[in-house]
C-alpha cells in the first residue's frame, strides 16, 4: 500500500509538471529555458539533500560518460515532452506517453534481435492501432501532427533509455542516475540560453520554479516506490496520470480531450498493461540455471498452457 500510495504521488507529481510546462508556454518561455529549468533545480535539491543526510558519496560513479550518453537521450526525450505537452491537449500527451512499452518489445524484437511472442506482438498491434484512433483525420480529431510526432517520440525515448538505465543500475545508485542525468542535461541546455534566454516575469519564474520542483519530487516517489514492490505491482498506477491529465485540461485550460481519445486510450492501456503483465509472467518462470530467453518461453508457454492456447 505505500508502494501504490507513492506511485500514486508521483503520478500527480509528473502530471503537474506537465501541466506547468503548458501553461509556461502560454507565458512566452521557451522550449529550451523549460528544459534548463527542468534540470537546474534538480541539481542543488539532489546535491543539497545528501549533503544534510552525509550520503554524498552516492553520487560516486566510474561511468561517467554512459551517464552523459543517458542525459543526452533522455534530454532529446524531456523535449519530445514538452513539445507533446505545448502542442497537445495535456491527456491526449499523456496517452501517447504510455506507447513506451510497446517501443520496448520493437527494441527488443528488431535491435536486441530477441525472440517476441504472440502475446507481445498481438498488444504492439492493439497499441498502435490505439494511436491511429487518436491521430484520425482532421474531421474527427483536432490533433496537431506535430504534436503526435512529439509524443510517439518521447514513447520511442522512454523505451531507449529505459535500457540504458538497466545497464547503469548495475553499477550506480538509482539516486547518482538522478543527478548525473539533472546536471549533465542542465549543461546541455545552457548552451542555448543565450540564443532562447528571455527575462520574465516574477509569475513565469514561480511556474518554472514549480516544473523542477514537482519534476524532482516524481522522480523520488517514482525510486521510494520501487523499493517497497516489484515493478509488476506498482506500473499500472502510471496510468491514473490521464485522470490527472484531464482533470488539469479542465480546471486549467478549460479543454476536454478529442473524443477519439477515450476511443484510442483503452487500447493503448490494455496493451501496455498486457506487455507488463507477460513480462511478470515469463520473469517468474525463469530459473536460475534456465538459459531460455523471455520470448522462447513465452513460446513454450503458448505451446503448453492450455489456457493460453484459448486465448484467455
Amino acid at each position: 500500500m505505500l508502494a501504490i500510495g507513492l506511485r500514486l504521488g508521483a503520478t500527480f507529481a509528473l502530471a503537474t509538471m506537465f501541466m506547468l510546462i503548458k501553461l509556461a508556454g502560454t507565458h512566452g518561455v521557451s522550449m529550451p529555458e523549460l528544459m534548463f529549468w527542468r534540470q537546474a533545480v534538480s541539481v542543488p535539491l539532489i546535491a543539497g539533500w545528501l549533503a544534510m543526510s552525509r550520503q554524498l558519496g552516492k553520487l560516486a560513479t566510474r561511468r561517467p560518460v554512459a551517464h552523459a550518453g543517458r542525459a543526452a537521450v533522455g534530454t532529446l526525450g524531456l523535449f519530445c515532452n514538452i513539445a507533446a505537452s505545448t502542442l497537445l491537449p495535456l491527456p491526449v500527451a499523456t496517452t501517447l506517453g504510455f506507447t513506451a512499452p510497446l517501443f520496448a518489445v520493437l527494441i527488443t524484437a528488431i535491435i536486441l534481435r530477441e525472440h517476441v511472442g504472440r502475446w507481445r506482438w498481438t498488444s504492439v498491434v492493439a497499441g498502435f492501432a490505439g494511436v491511429l484512433v487518436i491521430a484520425g483525420p482532421g474531421e474527427i480529431a483536432d490533433v496537431p501532427t506535430l504534436g503526435i510526432v512529439a509524443g510517439l517520440g518521447a514513447g520511442v525515448i522512454v523505451a531507449t533509455v529505459s535500457f540504458q538505465i538497466r545497464d547503469l543500475a548495475r553499477t550506480d545508485t538509482p539516486i547518482s542516475m538522478v543527478f548525473w542525468f539533472a546536471l549533465f542535461g542542465m549543461l546541455g541546455a545552457s548552451v542555448f540560453l543565450p540564443f532562447y534566454g528571455r527575462i520574465h516575469d516574477g509569475e513565469a519564474y514561480l511556474i518554472l520554479l514549480g516544473v523542477g520542483l514537482a519534476g524532482t519530487v516524481g522522480q523520488f516517489f517514482i525510486a521510494a516506490s520501487l523499493r517497497h514492490a516489484p515493478v509488476a505491482t506498482v506500473v499500472v498506477i502510471d496510468y491514473v496520470s490521464l485522470i490527472w491529465a484531464t482533470l488539469y485540461g479542465l480546471v486549467i485550460f478549460d479543454s476536454w480531450p478529442p473524443h477519439t481519445t477515450w476511443l484510442g486510450a483503452p487500447l493503448i492501456i490494455a496493451a501496455g498493461m498486457i506487455i507488463t503483465w507477460r513480462e511478470h509472467f515469463l520473469a517468474k518462470r525463469v530459473s536460475p540455471t534456465s538459459s531460455l530467453d523471455s520470448g522462447a518461453l513465452e513460446e513454450a508457454a503458448d505451446e503448453t498452457d492450455p489456457d493460453m492456447r484459448r486465448g484467455t
